[in-house]
């Protein structure tokens, strides 16, 4: 049946799509400038797999849906009829297969899957239905046909955060700051948020300590608000920040009348006294980019081609990733500081993992130095001056903290 429905999509696709190697048999406009014509359009088909539910109204699934729906809308897509989705999809290889089963059994002919553990039952979807395309997101693992990944430079909108973090600080005079996080040095997805945060931080208040606690899991609602209470009432901590799906650690925050800083979506709306600013993530910007390569591209095993890499991996530069507006908690020149620091990022002239320091004061001045980049073990990651530790261990293999995180 799987078989029958493979060719079945082949078909359609080859119906519904004009190829970008075709040109010579197709001199329309839309195949000759790889443009997809209102017909093709018509006929696309989207999937997703979400981790959460599709109602979630703050968090990751939250922003990935939001992401998807806002880039079917740029292109004329129409959200109700071409957008399939399974939501509610545990980490489970056969429950990932079953989820891309249902998908392909609609005729889609791309599939995002957002969570990481999705990862292998997705490479293995990829080889058995080679007519559809497969997008997974904080992954690794691509094919040079129709499997990619698609990440971003996230630690840059964390090191804005941690700004945020340190003015906010600073002006309450608690230099404690808890983290609730997903994992820690396992992933290096979740080191070097975490690292990039604390770095913000020190660049504004080099006397913070910001302390970690794993709940080791992406999701999980009920310890994300206990992690975050026993921070506050064991560490003392006045800010609370997270690398997990929901708001629980802001309202835990705010409960506590303390202050903090959310992910994956602005989070103020949940914990409006409490919230200063959250590492965001702008997925439209990827997820239209994906589709028109799709769309343009006539046939899946043209897809990695036509995207031009098996790796997205966007930032501030891309408007991909930056953090949520300022909340009226912040501190004074939280705004100056953070516009400062993203204009070095975005230009070029400087960013975070290098040995180069930032000094940030309370009135949101910047100045750079050279200084080395040492873990908390003391070792020396880059020397003073040196370049930016490489994409490949920011996305691989950062398996260690910066100097001044603890792990509570």
């Amino acid at each position: 049946m799987k078989k029958f429905i493979a060719l079945f999509l082949a078909a359609l696709m080859l119906l519904s799509f004009a190829a970008c190697g075709d040109t010579d048999t197709d001199t329309s406009d839309a195949a000759s400038t790889g443009e997809s014509s209102s017909a093709e359009k018509a006929e696309f088909k989207v999937g997703a797999i979400y981790i959460n539910s599709k109602n979630d109204t703050a968090g990751y699934t939250f922003a990935h849906h939001s992401g998807i729906t806002s880039a079917m809308k740029q292109l004329g897509l129409n959200v109700d009829t071409q957008l399939f989705i399974v939501d509610e999809v545990p980490e489970d290889p056969e429950q990932v297969r079953a989820a891309v089963d249902t998908l392909v059994g609609k005729g889609v002919n791309i599939i995002f899957g957002i969570s990481f553990g999705y990862i292998d039952a997705l490479e293995a979807a990829a080889k058995e239905y080679p007519d559809v395309i497969f997008s997974h997101a904080t992954g690794y693992k691509s094919n040079e046909t129709n499997f990619n990944n698609y990440f971003g430079r996230a630690y840059q909108a964390r090191y804005l955060a941690g700004i945020a973090a340190g003015l906010k600080s600073l002006q309450t005079g608690n230099n404690n700051i808890g983290y609730v996080a997903a994992y820690g040095t396992e992933y290096a997805e979740t080191a070097s948020g975490i690292n990039g945060f604390a770095l913000g931080v020190q660049a504004v208040n080099p006397n913070a300590t910001v302390y970690v606690k794993k709940l080791n899991a992406w999701a999980d609602e009920v310890n994300e608000s206990a992690f975050a209470k026993e921070l506050i009432s064991s560490y003392n901590c006045g800010i609370i920040t997270q690398h997990c799906d929901s708001a629980q650690p802001q309202i835990a925050a705010q409960d506590a009348n303390i202050f903090g800083c959310g992910y994956n979506s602005d989070m103020t709306a949940d914990a409006p006294k409490a919230h200063l600013t959250a590492a965001i993530w702008h997925w439209d910007v990827y997820y239209k980019t994906a589709m028109e390569a799709a769309m343009s591209c006539g046939t899946a095993d043209k897809f990695v081609s036509t995207m031009g890499t098996p790796a997205y991996y966007g930032g501030l530069k891309e408007n991909f990733v930056d953090v949520s507006p300022l909340s009226e908690n912040c501190a004074p020149n939280t705004d100056t500081a953070i516009k400062a620091v993203r204009e070095l990022i975005i230009s070029g002239e400087w960013d975070v993992f290098s040995g180069v320091k930032l000094t940030i004061t309370a009135e949101g001045t910047v100045t750079k130095a050279d200084a080395a980049l040492v873990d908390n073990a003391g070792n020396e990651i880059v020397a003073a001056g040196g370049a930016s530790v490489a994409d490949g261990v920011i996305t691989g293999t950062m398996n260690y903290y910066v100097a001044g995180v603890v792990e509570a």
